[in-house]
């Protein structure tokens, strides 16, 4: 009887419900986090990360020939695409020769520097280069797609094939996955309320959320006798970006000002979920980057932050505007920042557009100071996307237009401590924190816990266990 109980849990459905749906399940794409997270699910990458960050193989290892050239041999236990075709370096190449050949992918930049790419036989194959990196391996971390899909134009997008431990079964007003090795299916559900995904698996409704949840409501799920509550310490990174091209901004005394008039600790215990800490940095502190690292700190001071902007010239109250989305977590800082601020002599006027518009505006430099979070940065390049005067968009993400050539200089040199320390003492960005993260589910689920940056990865090791009363 029991044995039989087991295997119909198999096949009973996991319903997970998240804030919001992926928008795009090709992995030349996508670009939002939900996107992301699923597509982790359904492809493989040659590359991912180990807990320090540093690239480790999954499809692939790789040996160094030269300082431009480099093979990648398919790991012995060869995968196969969901559509029953085994993956060869032919797939390989052909994901990534498409990628160079699309004109509005947001990766296509990023492998602009791969010369060719040489098949040897089905499980080898040469990425040569045009220049020298010796992150190279770091970079191959876009889901692998089957090179005769490819070649049909298959609509990725929609209707996903890969060679991951999970396969798309259907989406239509939701997106249900199917585990390969035992069946199980698993429905991602949008309900974009937080109230209501709450209540959902209260009811029981819902088997899992996580995330995307104010800390009062996490609170109330951890006083529910029928609920767990998970939590991690979080890895993505949440700033205050500022415009460089302002010429108020453009005063160092300034941005010290803004960053002392912040009290990042009363805002992580007062509104946010267990186990956010404060940052000094994109990249966390266990990052191998980060290894002998001390950054100077900018602990909340509103009158020191009130005498630097004296000491600018500035005519107080300082007057600034600061655009953010319309998520009502994203309002409810935007309003304690507003309130911090207003001791420290600085009058910041909120503008909330919706996320579209106002993510279009960053983009386009439009803004004097913003609020936004990168998630999964696991490589220190970022330093040089977000900072370096190369990588104004398109070119990269320096969305504050911050131009500083000593920086540049250490970028350059990839001496990454004292490239951080120098954009800690300049703060082309005011860092704030990164996030704890959580996960919530019924008691009857098993095998789940929530990661640092918020990936659904355990989705490959959750199961629904029935309660007998």
């Amino acid at each position: 009887m029991l044995a039989s109980c087991s295997q119909q849990n198999n096949y009973a459905e996991i319903n997970f419900a998240i804030a919001q749906t992926p928008l795009n399940l090709d992995p030349r794409y996508a670009t939002d986090a939900a996107s992301e997270r699923a597509n982790r699910l359904i492809y493989q990458p040659l590359v991912d990360f180990d807990d320090a960050s540093k690239p480790a193989p999954v499809l692939a290892t790789w040996v160094l020939l030269s300082p431009t050239r480099y093979q990648f041999n398919l790991v012995p236990q060869r995968a196969v695409f969901h559509h029953k075709t085994a993956l060869t370096a032919s797939d390989v190449k052909a994901t990534y020769d498409s990628i160079l050949g699309l004109k509005n992918s947001p990766h296509t930049a990023e492998f602009a520097n791969i010369k060719n790419i040489e098949i040897i036989n089905v499980e080898s194959l040469i990425f040569e280069l045009k220049q020298s990196d010796s992150h190279f391996p770091s970079k191959l971390i876009i889901g692998i797609l089957p090179a005769d899909l490819i070649a049909k134009n298959h609509d990725f997008a929609h209707h996903p094939i890969g060679s991951g431990p999970l396969k798309i079964v259907s989406w239509n007003s939701r997106l249900v996955l199917q585990r390969i090795r035992d069946n199980q299916l698993i429905r991602l559900t949008e309900v974009k309320d937080p109230t209501v995904r709450v209540l959902k698996l209260q009811r029981g409704e819902a088997d899992l959320i996580q995330g995307d949840l104010p800390p009062e409501l996490v609170k109330h799920l951890q006083n529910q006798p029928e609920i767990k509550v998970k939590t991690t310490a979080g890895a993505n990174f949440s700033y205050l970006g500022l415009n460089m091209q302002d010429a108020t901004l453009q005063n160092l005394k300034v941005r010290q000002a803004i960053a002392y008039a912040i009290d990042r600790e009363a805002i992580i215990r007062q509104v946010m979920v267990q186990q956010s800490r404060v940052a000094s940095s994109i990249l966390p502190p266990e990052h191998y980057t980060n290894a002998n690292n001390n950054l100077a700190s900018y602990d909340y001071n509103p009158e020191k932050a009130k005498q630097l902007l004296l000491e600018a010239g500035i005519k107080l109250p300082l007057k600034l505007i600061y655009k953010t989305s319309t998520d009502a977590q994203r309002l409810r800082f935007s309003t304690i920042l507003q309130a911090q601020m207003a001791k420290a002599g600085i009058d910041l006027q909120i503008k909330s557009l919706d996320w579209g518009t106002f993510f279009a505006d960053v983009k386009q430099g439009n803004f004097q100071l913003f609020g936004l979070t990168w998630v999964g940065i696991k490589t220190p390049e970022i330093y040089a996307k977000a900072f370096g005067s190369d990588f104004f968009p398109p070119n990269g993400f320096n969305r504050g237009r911050y131009a500083d050539k000593a920086l540049d200089n250490l970028l350059a040199k990839e001496d990454w401590p004292a490239a951080m320390a120098r954009i800690q003492q300049q703060l082309p960005y005011i860092p704030l924190w990164y996030e704890g993260q959580f996960a919530a589910m019924g008691k009857n689920i098993k095998g789940y816990a929530p990661k640092a940056d918020g990936n659904w990865d355990d989705l490959t090791n959750i199961s629904l266990q029935k309660v007998v009363k």
